[in-house]
């Protein structure tokens, strides 16, 4: 579902969620906000974010709780298992909802273990090559991969990762074989980018963006349906005749599973009206990212959906866990 359509069902909703909403005096202390990935990135910035305007709007501190490892997997585990009252919360990502389950026995159920809030932002990935690849386009890309089978790399901010599994899915989809090249976050990848020791990569919009520009690489394409307002001179990989492709970033807010439907129906409310304003907006704009805010039940089908897309992509590539 593309961001504007998703929030506008959003704030359609926000009279419905208002009424059971008004009913609670939640929060009645500090909110925890746990983050699987280290501060700075994507996630993290959003979280701050939308934490700031959820601070602003209750009067009570909504604080950022970095639990990394594991693909986000550690800071998942710790929310399924908090208290059920909305003092603690989760910016939860697909890697630890919909691609962790293909790849690891987790400590939670993805869809049991959480109730949704709202998907909060979305980000495309840039495919980018280094200088001396001939390539300037994918099919360009493709075409050299094709020829040369076995020899092209690509990096990846590790095994399972939104880098990585774009990555195989675009071979799936194009019959590629070109080889994984796995590193311990998207910045340790860049200077072997660079230096062309690998070929190419998929990566947040935020980090090669600059890159870009400077001419010290060269993008190709983004990775979500529509073209990117970050980069829309960009075609999108589904343009460059692979109708189906889409391998995004997104994040999204969670309770544990029992919240009650007030605390949730409060919570949706006022994400909602935060990624309604300008500021915020824009400030997602600045790291690469679209505001989304759609219901919890259409946020949950979206979860229930991609689980089997990603476990048989995984399994049809042969991908196994770090």
């Amino acid at each position: 579902m593309r961001p504007e359509n998703s929030l506008a069902l959003g704030l359609a909703a926000l009279l419905v969620a208002g009424i059971s909403a008004a009913q609670t005096a939640y929060p009645e202390k500090t909110v925890r906000i746990v983050v699987g990935f280290p501060p700075g990135g994507p996630p993290d910035v959003v979280a701050r974010l939308l934490g700031q305007k959820l601070t602003e709007a209750w009067g009570k501190p909504a604080v950022i709780d970095n639990v990394t490892g594991a693909s986000g997997a550690i800071a998942a585990d710790r929310l399924a298992k908090a208290a059920p009252d909305g003092h603690t919360l989760g910016l939860l990502c697909n890697p630890e909802l919909v691609i962790n389950p293909g790849l690891y026995r987790l400590a939670y159920d993805p869809v049991k273990d959480f109730a949704p809030v709202s998907q909060v932002a979305v980000s495309p990935l840039v495919l980018v090559v280094h200088n001396g690849v001939p390539a300037g386009t994918v099919q360009e890309l493709i075409k050299l991969a094709k020829g040369r089978p076995g020899e092209l790399t690509f990096a990846s901010s590790g095994t399972g990762s939104n880098t990585h599994m774009a990555a195989e899915l675009l071979k799936s989809m194009a019959g590629l074989d070109i080889r994984h090249i796995p590193y311990k976050g998207v910045p340790a990848a860049i200077p072997d980018l660079l230096g062309a020791r690998v070929t190419m990569m998929f990566s947040p919009t935020v980090v090669v963006l600059p890159l870009v520009r400077d001419d010290r690489l060269r993008a190709l394409a983004v990775t979500s349906l529509k073209r990117s307002s970050a980069v829309p001179e960009l075609p999108t990989i589904a343009e460059s005749g692979y109708p189906a492709f889409e391998g995004t970033l997104w994040c999204g807010l969670f309770a544990p599973a029992r919240t009650p439907a007030a605390v949730v129906g409060k919570l949706h409310l006022e994400t909602v009206k935060a990624l309604a304003l300008p500021d915020l907006r824009a400030r997602l704009g600045d790291v690469g990212m679209e505001g989304m805010g759609n219901s919890p039940d259409e946020f949950a089908a979206a979860i229930r959906s991609q689980i089997p897309k990603w476990a048989k992509l995984i399994k049809e590539s042969g991908i196994k866990a770090e």
